[in-house]
């Protein structure tokens, strides 16, 4: 790559690593392994920056890295074998802190429990605010399968918070 390439690369990466590791974040519920998710989504930028004509498609291209990597990385043996809990405990200072606390830790415990590609679908649309199209280019699937993911993750969820989603209703 030539020196010019490069410096954009290292703008755009020092630019939108953050954002990356939350979604990785979001998606796995582990700092550690939304570090190596974001890792090998910008290695996968890295190699294929000189093709990449559209610069406006660079979120959606590492968002897409981010999710792939994710649902792979969860196919992988080793990865069903334990589950690490991802939300450590945090002391609140205050009723309203411990709140939102409480609700975020729920939200990932909750998310950390549905299947990857039902995860990957849910954190697209309602934390990351993509739309159904969006999501479906991110995911590169079909528009429908973001709707029947999108619903039966919401379920799933649902059935994986049980009482929380109560806790969580009453405490908004």
């Amino acid at each position: 790559m030539e020196q010019r390439e490069e410096q954009e690369f290292a703008e755009y990466f020092a630019a939108r690593l953050e954002a990356v590791r939350r979604t990785a974040y979001m998606l796995c519920g582990d700092w550690h392994r939304a570090d190596d998710l974001a890792q090998t989504a910008f290695v996968a930028l890295h190699r294929r920056w000189r093709k990449i004509r559209d610069r406006g498609a660079l979120d959606a291209y590492v968002r897409r890295s981010v999710v792939r990597a994710m649902i792979d990385e969860t196919r992988r043996p080793w990865r069903r074998e334990r589950h690490v809990d991802a939300v450590p405990e945090v002391a609140a200072s205050n009723a309203e802190v411990g709140e939102v606390v409480a609700t975020r830790s729920a939200l990932l415990d909750g998310l950390a429990r549905v299947p990857p590609r039902q995860r990957a679908v849910l954190v697209l649309r309602f934390l990351e605010g993509l739309d159904v199209a969006g999501t479906a280019q991110a995911l590169g699937c079909s528009e429908g399968t973001v709707k029947s993911q999108t619903a039966r993750g919401l379920t799933a969820l649902r059935d994986v918070l049980g009482d929380a989603v109560g806790d969580l209703r009453s405490s908004s």
